[in-house]
């Protein structure tokens, strides 16, 4: 996973995932193809709710190891299947000021897709808090999960 910063607000992730892209969006707002993946290792989400419109709300919970419960969720903004999917986040316990605008873009290539996510803080403070925490570790392990998912030789996504 590549992490870039862009201005004094934004992260930007890109992963690229051996799976044409229609099967990787899929892998990003089906709830039963969320819980097989979502969080880094160790973490499970026990509660996965999307309402795939625009304006509707998602929700998830996860358990870390500990027993530690994390709880998140936001709306969505733009969603365009299976090129782009955009909505707020906003953590239950967040130790940050104001929603994260997320925006996963997908573009494919020779039956790969780049996943492309843009972290856009409502400031900088906030931005700077999260690049403290292992986020970076966190997703790549979640992104790790993901590919095991969508690697062909598993049971893995299904259209």
């Amino acid at each position: 996973m590549t992490v870039t910063l862009h201005g004094d607000r934004e992260i930007r992730l890109s992963r690229d995932f051996a799976a044409p892209r229609h099967l990787v969006y899929a892998a990003f707002t089906r709830p039963d193809l969320l819980v097989r993946w979502w969080g880094a290792r160790g973490w499970h989400l026990i509660e996965c709710a999307v309402d795939l419109r625009v304006d509707g709300r998602w929700r998830f919970v996860s358990r870390g190891p500990d027993g530690t419960l994390m709880g998140q969720g936001g709306t969505y903004l733009e969603i365009d299947p299976p090129a782009r999917l955009v909505c707020t986040e906003l953590f239950d316990d967040q130790s940050y000021p104001g929603e994260t605008l997320v925006r996963h873009d997908f573009t494919e290539s020779a039956g790969r897709t780049t996943v492309v996510t843009t972290l856009r803080f409502a400031t900088r403070r906030g931005r700077d808090t999260v690049l403290r925490y292992p986020m970076t570790r966190g997703l790549a392990e979640a992104f790790d999960r993901l590919t095991d998912l969508l690697h062909p030789t598993t049971e893995g996504v299904t259209p």
